[in-house]
């Protein structure tokens, strides 16, 4: 009987399960699809919007964050731009809060 539980742990001595080679491998792989699924799309979403918002100009249509259809009346360099929500009825907004450009305002055409 002693022999038995012997050999049954001699045979047990063998290198533990998921602490090789392959495990860093597979962990290798997690990464390159994690970065490719999540953390690329986001980076050129977040990119994209940076542009969208730096080439806000007078007269473009816009949507807010809190759902807010308005017009540009005056975009400066700074972090905010005014809007026109109605008729009369302006309004200072944070440029990160617009969502959306929904209109944009053709260059004027220089005349010869």
């Amino acid at each position: 009987m002693f022999s038995l539980t012997a050999a049954a742990a001699g045979t047990a001595a063998a290198q533990p399960p998921g602490m090789g080679l392959d495990f860093f491998i597979m962990m290798g792989l997690m990464f390159v699809v994690f970065y490719f699924l999540l953390i690329r799309p986001q980076n050129q979403a977040r990119k994209r919007h940076q542009e969208m918002i730096s080439n806000i100009k007078r007269g473009d249509t816009v949507v807010t964050a809190g759902g807010i259809v308005a017009k540009v009346v005056k975009a400066s360099e700074g972090e905010e731009v005014m809007v026109e929500i109605a008729d009369g009825v302006q309004a200072s907004v944070v440029k990160a809060t617009i969502t959306n450009v929904r209109s944009r305002t053709e260059p004027a055409e220089k005349k010869s």
